[in-house]
């Protein structure tokens, strides 16, 4: 317990300094903000313009459609947020100041990872809340004690699915050489996790759920509560293999860190 409130205390100061320096360009921040709700309202309304000539989507209705973006665009927000810097790691690697990470006596990935707050994401996560809202009305969901707590654990689960995800794609930098692409071709997948993994054929729907698993990212953990009555077996232990899966992509991480050595000049 004090060495987690030694990294919390940590971390909010780090936070504090990013914030501040990040604030000192207002522009820039605002600019950044109005830019990412514009595009999620564009996706929101070709949502919109799709079902005016379609009734569904591979069975799936409008509201439907939308609970299942408004969840993905908040799951995604942790990633957003919190582990933006991994966009940076093949750089501050291939330039050689990655060392300045291995000289202090905390743990390399909190210290890399909590260096940088993406605070803009925080109008992506506005947009997911009222998105949500408005379809959970629409499709009549109960509010009810059990299920907030079947949302707050399955928004939990699906952005740990995100997050190992980068991690993976960003360490392979310590791995091979001119990886800079691979974290924006992964990061594109996130396009697809909000469409029901059903409409994919097999060969994708694998891909989707056990090799890239998106589809735990919106769709499984959506099931609980937009279609109760179809919620499948990996629904149920997606908050389990989220907390492994992350923890496998932690150590994929930190093991790159052991065979990082500098540029050698």
């Amino acid at each position: 317990m004090a060495k987690i409130t030694f990294y919390l205390k940590i971390y909010v100061k780090i936070l504090g300094q990013d914030i501040k320096s990040r604030m000192s360009y207002r522009s820039d921040f605002i600019i950044s903000m109005v830019g990412m709700i514009l595009t999620n309202v564009a996706e929101i309304m070709a949502f919109y313009i799709m079902f005016q000539n379609f009734n569904s989507v591979c069975g799936w209705s409008y509201y439907e459609m939308l609970f299942l973006y408004g969840f993905s665009l908040i799951a995604l927000t942790p990633m957003q947020c919190l582990f933006e810097n991994n966009w940076n790691l093949s750089m501050y690697v291939r330039r050689g100041d990655f060392i300045k990470y291995c000289f202090r006596p905390i743990n390399i990935f909190f210290y890399y990872i909590s260096e940088i707050f993406d605070i803009k994401g925080l109008g992506q996560l506005g947009m997911g809340i009222l998105t949500l809202i408005y379809s959970w009305n629409k499709l009549g969901i109960p509010l009810t004690f059990l299920s907030m707590i079947k949302l707050i654990v399955a928004l939990f689960a699906a952005s740990l699915f995100f997050i190992a995800i980068m991690n993976f794609a960003a360490a392979s930098c310590f791995y091979l050489i001119n990886t800079g692409f691979l974290i924006g071709t992964v990061n594109k997948f996130r396009d697809y996790a909000k469409y029901p993994v059903t409409i994919f054929n097999k060969g994708f729907r694998f891909l989707f759920t056990f090799i890239i698993p998106i589809a735990f990212i919106a769709y499984y953990p959506s099931l609980l509560l937009v279609r109760p009555a179809e919620v499948a077996v990996l629904t149920w232990i997606s908050p389990i293999y989220g907390i492994l899966f992350f923890y496998i992509s932690y150590r994929f991480w930190m093991h790159g860190v052991s065979k990082y050595s500098g540029t050698g000049s």
